[in-house]
């Protein structure tokens, strides 16, 4: 019997184990937590016949070597397992790919970038969703992808989906060797993940391999990077700006873009730019990208214009919680980066209380500071960054900062300094990953959420 390896006890390792358990693999699911919430989950996929160690790294033995490895999103593409396995010719691969092996007689959208793929999938879910197409999505969105493999296997006339719509992150880019989405989005470029990637060329080489394999590529050209990598690389790709049509990269019958507020794709008015809810030159950006997929699968313009005005946006990306004595309080938790940070201060009213720290990350923070300056009445910093951030607004010249530590703290300083202020919005947008207090920016956009109703 063939052995296969799953490597993370997350949500898509097990469905990546049940998918192979299904085909007859032997199936052995290993986690490095040994977590107590876990003990559940092992006893329940091992009476389903697949053996899971926590608190346990595999090793590769010469006497019992595995024919598969598969490994979930957060594993780093290059510790010594992985390295010695594809040394050895044993087919190593990530969870994506994996479900790819199942799910590619369906058509796949596949969007990536450092910022804006979670709110440009959900857009394209939404439009194709509207269109009456059974069109999932997955990834770092929606399903995990393997789950959509399982589905379709138990559905009695196995039939596929109409389109799959995938938020591919650069650490599945990475895992996957083959993965061909028919239509691939690169929403945005900038520093992000250089603690696992090295360097920004490695980094762009990974979103680039995928894009390579797409048989339609859109672009973002309102990305300074991007546009700048067009010019000489893409030549055939399609492009998006909001700048109107004298700024595109491409010819105006491959290009959609906004003029006299209206939403132009490939030469044809689409619908008004006042039908899009969601504030901000970024979302716009996203609503092009997500146009410029629905036009080159076919959807009706009719349909693409229903989808969008009833579009509401996502959650934790600025998620409009509720008001509190005329003070908005808004989610940004997936605001993980400087540059996604950004974005968020740029979108909200000033002035603002901004709720930042977290697990600090690589990148350039000029332009996030810049930002702090001109819109956040004082900034509230939580988590393990918020001694580093405070130097750093120190070194900026900016002294309107309190290390509060916790969420709790945070939110409840919020509304006191928000009154103090005259502010109009409380921000939470943490320009850090989640991991030193939360599980995932979800977690804590959910307690934010909590706390703030809890204090209404």
């Amino acid at each position: 019997m063939a052995i296969a390896y799953i490597i993370g006890l997350g949500r898509s390792g097990i469905a990546a184990a049940k998918c192979l358990k299904r085909d007859g693999w032997e199936v052995i699911l290993s986690d490095r937590s040994d977590s107590p919430n876990l003990h559940p989950i092992q006893q329940q996929l091992q009476t389903e016949g697949i053996t899971v160690k926590l608190g346990h790294t595999p090793t590769l033995k010469p006497s019992n070597l595995p024919n598969l490895i598969v490994v979930s999103p957060g594993v780093p593409w290059d510790v010594p397992l992985l390295i010695e396995a594809r040394k050895l010719g044993i087919d190593t691969i990530g969870e994506l790919e994996l479900a790819w092996r199942y799910l590619k007689s369906s058509p796949w959208v596949g969007i990536t970038g450092t910022n804006g793929k979670t709110t440009t999938t959900a857009l394209v879910a939404a439009i194709f969703q509207g269109a009456k197409l059974n069109a999932p999505s997955c990834g770092n969105i929606g399903y995990a992808a393997c789950e959509l493999a399982l589905a379709q296997s138990q559905k009695n006339d196995n039939q596929a989906y109409d389109s799959i719509i995938a938020e591919i992150s650069s650490y599945q880019c990475e895992s996957s060797q083959e993965l061909s989405p028919k239509i691939g989005i690169w929403t945005t470029f900038t520093p992000d993940h250089l603690s696992r990637h090295k360097t920004l060329d490695n980094y762009y080489a990974i979103k680039a391999s995928l894009l390579q394999r797409c048989e339609y590529q859109i672009f973002n050209g309102d990305d300074p990077y991007l546009h700048q990598m067009g010019l000489h690389q893409w030549a055939d790709a399609y492009w998006t700006t909001i700048k109107g049509k004298e700024n595109l990269l491409c010819d105006p019958s491959k290009g959609v873009y906004i003029q006299d507020n209206w939403v132009v794709a490939f030469g044809e008015l689409i619908l008004p730019l006042n039908l899009f809810k969601m504030a901000g030159f970024h979302n716009q950006q996203n609503l092009l990208m997500a146009v410029a997929a629905a036009r080159l699968a076919g959807i009706e313009k009719g349909a693409i214009a229903k989808a969008i005005a009833t579009f509401t946006g996502v959650p934790h990306r600025l998620e409009y919680i509720t008001t509190i004595n005329g003070i908005e309080f808004i989610n940004d938790s997936k605001a993980t980066n400087y540059d996604a940070a950004e974005v968020g201060l740029m979108s909200v009213k000033s002035p603002a209380i901004l709720i930042a720290g977290g697990e600090a990350k690589e990148g350039d923070d000029t332009k996030w500071i810049t930002q702090i300056k001109e819109k956040v009445a004082t900034v509230l910093l939580i988590g393990d960054a918020a001694v580093s951030f405070a130097k750093r607004l120190e070194e900026s010249g900016y002294n309107r900062y309190e290390i509060v530590e916790t969420m709790d703290k945070a939110v409840k300083r919020g509304l006191e300094l928000g009154k103090q202020n005259q502010a109009k919005v409380v921000l939470l947008s943490p320009a850090c990953a989640s991991f030193d207090q939360y599980q995932s920016f979800e977690d804590r956009g959910e307690h934010f959420r909590e706390l703030c109703q809890q204090i209404k």
